[in-house]
């Protein structure tokens, strides 16, 4: 193992590294895996080879906007290689404090520089659109479709139904394209309600 390069190593643990999509999104009824899921997986491997993985965070102002800069780096000890993604911080997020928008911000940024670093394909998740759409639905969130009282109901049907606002927003970006509630138009703001109060009855 003294002789192998730490290309080598990699490239055995990026060849071996199974990360299963361990987080479930029940009102969307979908899978998806989170950084913590990757770190999990990845252990075993990286323990096998003598590497040693590292997670930093760096916040970064670009005009208006601030985002979270992450970095993964691994470390045999002699050489190092490292990858770095970035995510924007949500002008808003309802529910959240500063703390929790930033922390959501740097889950995202630290499992697409982990996606980097292992060759994990993620194009599939429902997750992943959040950040990279985000610019064009921010442009449009001084013109919000819905008023405070409908945001409000639709939440409070998804609650009666046990189903939290981070579920529901998922769906929201996965089904519509939307990375806030009261942007969605009335017609699919009826659907969302209608499929919640369906599974009061199911």
């Amino acid at each position: 193992m003294s002789d192998e390069t730490l290309v080598q190593k990699l490239i055995h643990v990026q060849k071996e590294l199974k990360a299963p999509k361990g987080q479930f999104n029940k009102f969307g009824n979908y899978n998806y895996r989170s950084a913590e899921d990757i770190l999990e997986a990845v252990k075993p491997f990286n323990a096998e080879k003598g590497l040693l993985l590292t997670l930093t965070d760096e916040p970064l102002l670009v005009g208006e906007w601030h985002y979270i800069k992450a970095a993964a780096s691994i470390t045999d000890g002699k050489d190092t290689h490292t990858v770095t993604a970035y995510a924007r911080e949500s002008e808003t997020k309802k529910g959240m404090d500063h703390s929790q928008i930033t922390g959501t911000a740097s889950s995202y940024a630290r499992k697409y520089a982990l996606n980097g670093l292992y060759l994990i394909d993620d194009t599939k998740d429902a997750d992943t659109d959040e950040y990279q759409n985000q610019s064009n639905q921010n442009s449009q969130s001084n013109n919000k479709n819905l008023s405070e009282a409908q945001v409000k109901r639709l939440y409070a049907i998804g609650k009666s139904v046990q189903v939290n606002a981070a579920d529901i927003k998922k769906v929201i970006m996965n089904d519509y394209n939307k990375t806030d509630v009261a942007l969605l138009t009335k017609k699919e703001y009826d659907e969302v309600c209608s499929r919640l109060e369906s599974k009061k009855e199911s």
